[in-house]
């Protein structure tokens, strides 16, 4: 099966403010959605559905995105998770007319979904069209380690290995025989999922981030395919990323 990145998730300690911040951004659209119990919004460019924001459950809990992967069997990858050192966050649950999903961290620690959809229609949420992810970034404190996991998870297999010199190794990896993101080791104590948003230009991408009260953690840097790509943190801490152009 390919395990794929179907779904990408804010959550945030304050919604409204999230909703106006990337909305400026990115160009988003986020629409309330009717899933029952909760107050959760749905994140849409150009009509498609790609993600979703909601507050966090806990006042204690950071801002921060999550994506969920494609999986034919959750309870399966919970029990190979465990197994493998990994934990589980959040409990299996069903969402009717959506899916079975639960949170699961690797052994590094980073956090992400597995989920078995039961919609009908094929997942856009990763793909080069303006406003979807465009790249899954796995910054780990070893990502060989990291990489292992996930292939044994997901099938994902390695692709071009990119030197970057004192940075050591950029790993990219496949899905489904499709680049998808890439894995590099980061010195910082937090383990985490990087997910880069496309936008237009990235200097004024750029110029709306700050504008909006967000941070730039990473300036424009170029990557290969001719495209910039900056790291940055909205007002309320969660990191992201953007790939954009330079005319």
């Amino acid at each position: 099966m390919d395990s794929r990145f179907i779904w990408y998730e804010l959550i945030t300690q304050d919604l409204d403010a999230a909703i106006g911040f990337y909305s400026d951004v990115v160009g988003w659209k986020v629409l309330a959605s009717e899933t029952p119990g909760m107050d959760y919004r749905r994140i849409t460019a150009d009509g498609e559905g790609l993600g979703g924001m909601m507050k966090a459950p806990d006042a204690g809990m950071p801002p921060a995105w999550f994506g969920y992967v494609n999986v034919a069997d959750v309870d399966a990858q919970l029990a190979a998770f465990e197994a493998a050192g990994g934990k589980v966050l959040w409990p299996a649950n069903d969402l009717p007319e959506v899916g079975r999903m639960a949170m699961v961290a690797d052994p590094q620690g980073a956090a992400i979904y597995v989920m078995a959809p039961t919609g009908e229609g094929e997942s856009q949420a990763f793909s080069s069209q303006k406003g979807h992810c465009g790249w899954n970034e796995y910054h780990a404190r070893d990502w060989e380690k990291a990489f292992d996991f996930y292939a044994g998870r997901f099938g994902w297999v390695k692709d071009v290995a990119m030197d970057m010199g004192p940075a050591g190794t950029y790993q990219v990896f496949t899905s489904g025989g499709v680049q998808t993101g890439g894995m590099m080791n980061n010195p910082l104590p937090q383990q985490a999922w990087l997910f880069y948003f496309n936008v237009g230009d990235i200097d004024d991408a750029v110029g709306r981030v700050t504008s909006g009260g967000g941070a730039i953690l990473v300036p424009p840097m170029e990557v290969p395919g001719g495209m910039w790509a900056v790291t940055a943190s909205d007002p309320q801490g969660a990191m992201f990323g953007l790939l954009g152009s330079r005319p």
